[in-house]
């Protein structure tokens, strides 16, 4: 069974939010991008009961150790959404891939989804991708508390989405870009918890309603023209709108010095836009690059600032 097992079909994607942090939670749009990087997860059922979990997956320093309890419980509520119970038949589960850890690249929602996945194979289920998608929602609750739901979905469908809370499920809805979009992602090696962020974020909504309002408005204003943007094909424009979005986000409190020090350095090396993406005060960085030279000239700028190895990828958006 453990040979035979189909691994490459339980890939879960990582994500970049190219507009809509934080905001999404209050049922703004967000458009959100999937990167190849993914998580995947060997299920093996076993002998005795109990759960083992052996995290492969490459991190930058203290992720795993930060995450670790918001881990476990986001395993277990996955787990128990699927009605698998370790305490009567006993799990090992083997998470791997290329999708390194950090804060902004959606790795929790890849964890998850991809362990749904690998209980859909291990099961013999036929679980519509929906499906896996509700799964990796609830296991998300472990991390995030109450998770916008999009994370997950770019994790389990990939590609570039626009996405929107609603009073009831959630509403996605795929998205072309007519040319390749070239980005680089680095991560500030600062790992943040979601969980903190957002109720500071809601704690900061309640004291000044009038202050969330104002940046709430000249959001939406901005992502209704990036949708339109996206549909012509306007990488120019696409860039100053990210620009634009880095600078609401900094009225909200969620960016920080590294961040700050990132985007600059990737206009300065050429990027026609950048800024924060995904909790913020840490976490990752998104640059738009028009071509590879200016792409690889990105990448090598965030590398001479950023503390971990593996530090500015290249990737596309299609």
């Amino acid at each position: 069974m453990a040979g035979a097992f189909p691994i490459d079909q339980t890939r879960a994607f990582g994500k970049l939010i190219l507009f809509g942090e934080h905001l999404v939670v209050y049922k703004a749009p967000a458009l959100v991008g999937a990167v190849a990087a993914y998580t995947d997860c060997h299920l093996e059922y076993l002998d005795a009961p109990g759960l083992e979990v052996i995290d492969n997956r490459p991190a930058v320093p203290l992720y795993k150790d930060k995450k670790r309890a918001e881990g476990e419980e986001a395993i277990n509520l996955t787990l128990k959404h699927l009605g698998v119970d370790p305490t009567k038949r006993g799990v090992k589960l083997t998470f791997g891939g290329d999708l390194c850890c950090a804060s902004g690249i959606g790795a929790s929602a890849a964890q998850v989804v991809s362990l749904a996945r690998a209980v859909n194979l291990a099961d013999n289920r036929s679980l519509s991708e929906d499906e896996i998608n509700a799964a990796g929602y609830e296991g998300e609750k472990g991390y995030h508390g109450t998770p916008s739901g999009i994370d997950n979905t770019a994790a389990t469908f990939g590609g570039l989405l626009r996405f929107q809370r609603t009073d009831g499920a959630p509403v996605f809805e795929k998205k072309h870009f007519p040319s390749t979009i070239r980005i680089v992602y680095a991560s500030t090696g600062i790992t943040a918890s979601t969980t903190e962020v957002v109720g500071d974020v809601r704690a900061k909504k309640e004291a000044d309603e009038v202050w969330f309002a104002d940046i709430m408005g000249r959001y939406e204003a901005l992502v209704e023209e990036a949708e339109h943007v996206v549909e012509r094909g306007d990488l120019k424009r696409l860039g100053e709108l990210m620009d634009a979005n880095h600078a609401l986000l900094q009225d909200l409190t969620v960016s920080c010095k590294e961040l700050d020090e990132l985007v600059v350095a990737a206009r300065s090396a050429g990027a026609i836009g950048a800024k924060m993406s995904g909790t913020g005060r840490g976490g990752m960085v998104i640059a738009l690059t028009p071509t590879a030279e200016i792409q690889n000239a990105v990448a090598s700028a965030l590398e001479k600032l950023a503390p971990q190895e593996i530090v500015a990828n290249r990737g596309v958006i299609e």
